[in-house]
């Protein structure tokens, strides 16, 4: 069966995640709040996987990272230290008739002619608005489309029915100073802040001003020293972090790919400087480990974050990458990789992994005057550590899974009719829903009862959903659109009605769809092995 086009694609995944219980829209009795999501029964669930492997991918299977759980306001100092008071802002435009904000760098550009009115005077009232405006509209468009839009400008001025003055055109090719969606004038771009501002105590003054914080990185800085003293760790290690960060994003869109509440998990490695690496004594062979320099790490990190990927099912052939130019580039950072997802609106960002020096401990350390120092006994030398951090976003990852788990397949029935299956083919370690258990008919107590003996022995190792209602076939169809990996069915053979056969279950695979006998005693293990 042939691909849906981009757009259509995209349209049947947000769709089956509110008809599945994936995403739903916050707040969506009340008519919902743009920019923010709740994740329902099956997308907690496929959310956590994701972030508990992470964790468990950098802390426990490694030596050299520890965590850290921060709290989501702290003291207003961190943003100016980082910069973010002063320099966090998109380029904001808004729309001279509707008012709606955009993006500067987000509006497409446009061909057309320009029509420009100098002002409008009303036909009965003689009032006259002084104001200048100017509509864009495609080659070949009615001019009265324009003037439409032009009296709409100057009715909300309270100029009524006006007569329009001084109209002259202009062609024009790929201009951002219009409104892509009526052709109305834009403001001039102008900084807006993307941090969301609160109040800390009982009195709303700027004394008690604070910040929900925009990412998790900042805390991890400010952490160095006290996460040094107790951890027992050397240089090169590094202090990982999953949690909220939340940006007033002028424009959100492309689902759950871009939100003003979000969360992040983002690795801070610690690392010598260049110099002091390559003073290392005990370093072994020369390009061993111990002397790399940054960007030896850098390489090895993106490495490393590429076979993560692959790890919970997104293969190199669905990734790209980005090597930011140097105007791309941060001011402090020396490099910086993007590791790219190919979604249906377009490839895009899901994690950078940049080479950051040592730009934002220095911060810290000037603007609260603790030292952020590192004494090496190695070289008997001190060093503001320099700094290479990966970070990704959680739920642009989740979309990434969705569309890249969705698929729709012509199958044939039990019956023999044919039909569409849409499945999601999650990897296993991280499928919301690990195995579905099913008793061949819900009216015979000895399979009911098997089939709960059979859920009770793999629940606490693993989130299994039992489902007794319907015609088996389509029982494995509901979990096949859940992404679940393995169905269990207990039938007669599981009771002993084929001697041979008892304390036997049929598993099937989701993928292939194919059936084959297992003994329960092997379940465990063998599903064990499948989804860690």
């Amino acid at each position: 069966m042939s691909e849906p086009k981009s757009n259509e694609r995209m349209e049947k995944i947000v769709s089956l995640c509110k008809r599945r219980g994936f995403i739903f829209q916050s707040s969506e009795i009340y008519g919902g709040i743009n920019g923010f999501w709740d994740y329902g029964p099956l997308g907690a669930e496929l959310k956590r996987n994701v972030k508990d492997y992470w964790w468990r991918s950098m802390t426990q299977r490694r030596d050299d990272v520890v965590g850290l759980e921060a709290t989501i306001i702290m003291h207003p100092k961190i943003w100016e230290a980082s910069g973010h008071t002063s320099t966090f802002s998109d380029p904001m435009v808004d729309c001279l008739l509707t008012k709606k904000r955009f993006r500067a760098d987000q509006v497409d550009p446009q061909d057309g002619i320009i029509y420009f009115f100098t002002g409008g005077r009303d036909a009965a009232t003689g009032k006259e608005s002084p104001e200048s405006y100017s509509v864009l509209l495609a080659a070949g468009k009615n001019p009265e489309s324009a003037r439409k839009v032009a009296r709409q400008f100057y009715a909300a001025r309270g100029v009524e029915n006006a007569e329009l003055q001084g109209e002259r055109t202009e062609a024009v090719q790929g201009s951002t100073r219009y409104n892509p969606e009526n052709g109305s004038l834009l403001t001039e771009p102008r900084p807006f802040n993307l941090m969301f501002k609160t109040y800390v105590g009982p009195v709303e003054s700027e004394d008690n001003v604070a910040y929900l914080r925009p990412e998790t990185a900042q805390a991890i800085f400010a952490q160095f020293s006290n996460v040094l003293a107790v951890a027992r760790q050397k240089i090169p290690f590094g202090i990982c972090q999953i949690g909220k960060a939340f940006r007033n994003e002028i424009n959100p869109r492309n689902f759950i790919f871009r939100s003003r509440e979000f969360e992040q998990m983002e690795l801070e490695f610690f690392i010598k400087p260049d110099d002091a690496a390559a003073k290392s004594v005990n370093a072994g062979e020369p390009g061993t480990e111990p002397t790399w320099g940054w960007e030896q790490w850098h390489k090895y990190w993106v490495e490393e974050r590429v076979k993560w990927y692959e790890s919970i099912g997104l293969g190199r052939d669905v990734l790209d990458f980005h090597w930011q130019a140097k105007e791309e580039l941060a001011h402090y950072a020396r490099a910086t990789v993007d590791i790219l997802y190919k979604f249906p609106f377009g490839t895009q960002e899901l994690e950078g992994i940049a080479a950051r020096g040592n730009f934002d401990l220095s911060q810290h350390q000037k603007f609260s005057g603790k030292s952020m120092e590192y004494f090496d006994e190695e070289t008997k030398s001190r060093f503001i550590p320099h700094v290479i951090e990966p970070s990704a976003g959680v739920d642009r990852l989740i979309l990434a899974l969705l569309c890249n788990a969705f698929n729709e397949e012509e199958v044939t029935d039990e019956k023999g009719n044919k039909e569409t299956r849409v499945v999601l083919k999650f990897h296993p370690r991280i499928a919301p829903v690990k195995v579905g258990i099913f008793p061949l008919l819900k009216n015979k107590p000895e399979l009911v009862k098997k089939a709960l003996q059979v859920r009770d022995l793999l629940r606490d190792s693993m989130t299994v959903y039992y489902d007794d209602t319907g015609a088996i076939g389509r029982r494995y169809r509901r979990q096949d659109e859940a992404g679940t990996p393995y169905g269990v069915t207990i039938d007669f053979d599981t009771l002993g009605e084929t001697p041979s056969l008892a304390d036997t279950v049929t598993l099937r695979d989701r993928d292939t769809m194919k059936q084959e006998r297992m003994a329960i005693a092997d379940l465990l293990p063998f599903l064990l092995g499948k989804i860690r």
